[in-house]
């Protein structure tokens, strides 16, 4: 039997959903090997955005299933898989349903094709559709609380392009240059998919590619007029890039060198300067105290979730418990590198309040509260001076990574 022209594509973004949703791996992971076998960029762009789909509706996906059998399929069911994957080509990714079927069920060959033809068939005549936003799986629901629907309103939004730059003073023109719209000062919004090395000021290190959420820690530091400053975890270096373009002198620190690669020809693209040590933050020590630490600690990303659906699915109570006992102590040893007067800066990009919120009260610093001015329009400090954002926030301009960030002083 002849194989469909786009099958390769199906069946390598099963091969991601089963590797997240079994395996608990990231869909970057997953990628190296279940799209090893696409030569076409536009087959790996495709298997990518199938999967990713299929992740970000993946509750409501499931309630349309289990809408139309008369016995639930199991969870793990390669049935259900592939129905997950068919469905949101049809609904989300505007597959003819004719290419989805021929190209769907040769994925379960030898197995349940005739159930899953009837499913899918079943629920294109009804015409259904998916709801405006993504529905949150119940265990998600019940850790974000109060903020899981404000954050579910941003999921269904593929994040655009966001910019810093290297020089703040060119915002506007930049902005016009590029046909961007600017939420910040240093800051370039360009819609999704373009290609980032074609684009105007690339070669000249004019600016480099950061999150408006992730450029918002650095910013609380200020200008750094040649002071000192120690960037914990700082791969892949967006915000050493940033710190060192405000004038601080960078130190910045990370265990993984491979990381560290990207932040060193990003410097040189940029024309930056920044002293490059490979360590772990809970073994090394410095030579003096630093006159500001940021740390960006490593975590769940959950905050990503936009960018990223499949942590959705992969993150639970161990991960989040793991994570915040590493972060608690890398802030035990930040807070000890702070000279007397400066600041330590404290960020995650997770919604999950163990590794924000509650770490906090761990720091044996005062604390700086973050005012409304030194933040975008349309962004807030919680009432005890942090600052909590979140995909659902500025929605209408394209929205944001979620953050949390908190800042004391020695």
């Amino acid at each position: 039997m002849t194989t469909p022209a786009g099958f390769p594509a199906r069946r390598a973004a099963l091969r991601l959903l089963d590797a997240v949703l079994r395996r608990a791996e990231t869909l970057e992971k997953a990628g190296a090997s279940a799209l090893s076998g696409l030569p076409d960029p536009a087959d790996k762009g495709l298997a990518r955005a199938i999967a990713g789909e299929t992740l970000r509706w993946l509750t409501d996906l499931d309630a349309l299933i289990d809408s139309a059998t008369q016995k639930p399929l199991p969870d793990d069911a390669k049935a259900r898989s592939v129905l997950r994957l068919m469905l949101a080509q049809a609904l989300r990714l505007e597959t003819k349903p004719h290419a989805v079927i021929a190209t769907g069920l040769p994925l379960l060959a030898g197995g349940p094709r005739r159930l899953a033809h009837g499913v899918f068939g079943a629920l294109m005549r009804k015409e259904v559709t998916l709801p405006d936003t993504p529905s949150l799986p119940d265990s998600v629901m019940m850790r974000w609380g109060d903020r899981a629907d404000a954050i579910a309103g941003g999921l269904g939004m593929l994040p655009p392009l966001d910019l810093a730059l290297r020089d703040v003073s060119q915002t506007k023109a930049r902005a016009v240059q590029m046909g961007g719209e600017s939420l910040a000062e240093g800051h370039i919004r360009l819609p999704r998919g373009m290609a980032v090395e074609k684009l105007e000021g690339f070669d000249e290190g004019a600016w480099w590619v950061q999150d408006l959420a992730a450029s918002l820690p650095t910013r609380l530091l200020g200008e750094g007029k040649g002071r000192r400053v120690l960037d914990l975890c700082a791969a892949p270096g967006g915000k050493t890039l940033a710190l060192a373009a405000a004038g601080w002198e960078v130190t910045a620190l990370d265990v993984h060198e491979k990381r560290l690669n990207l932040l060193r020809e990003n410097l040189q693209r940029t024309g930056l300067s920044a002293q490059i040590i490979t360590a772990d933050a809970l073994e090394w020590e410095p030579d003096a105290p630093f006159d500001a630490v940021l740390l960006d600690a490593p975590c769940t990303a959950t905050g990503t979730c936009r960018r990223h659906p499949d942590v959705i699915h992969r993150i639970a109570a161990r991960q989040i418990m793991h994570m915040a006992e590493l972060q608690s102590a890398l802030l035990s040893r930040a807070a000890n590198w702070v000279m007397p007067g400066g600041q330590l800066v404290y960020a995650v990009c997770s919604l999950e309040e163990e590794e924000g919120e509650q770490q906090v009260s761990s720091v044996e610093m005062t604390p700086a509260p973050i005012s409304e001015t030194e933040l975008p329009a349309g962004l807030k400090p919680t009432p005890e001076g942090h600052v909590r954002t979140h995909p659902g926030q500025l929605a209408q301009a394209g929205g944001l990574d979620g953050f949390f960030i908190a800042r004391w002083q020695k």
